[in-house]
């Protein structure tokens, strides 16, 4: 179903040759803990992410990969570590202290979130959902926003939906408006948790297509997924978490066909069979 293209990407503004790319860090993790309830979901979680690069990150259920996402864009708060974005640290300032809430929200628009329930505002049409960010948070004018927002649904597939409601969507359409919406606010990295979970079998296939388009163009992404022959298909780099560890983490040719670990061989032989 998917091909994995090797050529070169394109960002949205420019071709990132691959000798640049690997000098920048578009996410760097050292050392991150979390827990909950005293349950320690993430432990010594050392990641790094590099511009223009697609991550997917695979476990089984509770092995902290919607944690991890979460922790990124500072959803939630890690008990330990660090987390940079775009070389810039998220959460806390140089000197240690907790981010002021207008600092934190400007680096935490430099990534963007697509959840696995979509969350849409239902009381807004499709290009609505899409500008409201843009126009509150960016400044963007309603002209500018909307212009864009239209490009956005155009890129999708949604632009004949643009004055639908979400209630009247399938879960494909809501998903697909919820990448555009992420997209409006121009951010750096953009985050997947699980974003087919919630779909029925037959729409996974044109959600997981826009993301798929979404890698040709040199977009950094991370994404947590369950979909095997996608993240092999588009990863450049697959990350393995097993009880709140980073297990295995390889090219995809490598991670898919000779796993250095037997917890990884027996998850892949479990997903196959």
């Amino acid at each position: 179903m998917f091909e994995k293209n090797t050529s070169e990407r394109v960002g949205a503004e420019q071709t990132v040759p691959d000798a640049a790319r690997s000098e920048q860090a578009a996410v760097s993790i050292r050392h991150l803990s979390k827990s909950f309830d005293g349950v320690e979901v993430l432990r010594d979680v050392d990641l790094e992410v590099r511009e223009g690069d697609v991550v997917t990150i695979l476990g089984s259920s509770g092995s902290g990969k919607s944690t991890l996402l979460r922790c990124i864009n500072w959803l939630e708060q890690p008990d330990r570590g660090s987390i940079h974005i775009g070389g810039q640290r998220i959460g806390v300032n140089d000197a240690g202290r907790p981010m002021p809430v207008r600092e934190l929200a400007r680096v935490r628009a430099r990534t963007g979130m697509v959840f696995q329930s979509f969350n849409l505002w239902p009381h807004l049409n499709v290009l609505h959902n899409v500008t409201e960010a843009p126009i509150h948070v960016l400044g963007k004018s309603k002209t500018q926003a909307e212009a864009h927002a239209r490009e956005l649904l155009e890129k999708v597939g949604m632009s004949p939906k643009a004055d639908a409601y979400p209630s009247t969507l399938s879960g494909g359409q809501k998903q697909r408006v919820a990448i555009a919406r992420a997209l409006a606010m121009q951010p750096e990295v953009m985050l997947f948790d699980e974003p087919t979970s919630a779909l029925d079998p037959e729409l996974v296939g044109e959600v997981l297509s826009v993301i798929r388009d979404l890698s040709a163009e040199g977009y950094t992404m991370v994404i947590v997924t369950h979909e095997m022959a996608f993240s092999r298909a588009v990863s450049d780099k697959v990350v393995f978490l097993d009880k709140g560890l980073i297990i295995e983490q390889a090219d995809p040719e490598t991670f898919f066909t000779n796993p250095s670990t037997e917890r990884v061989r027996k998850f892949l032989e479990r997903e196959e069979s």
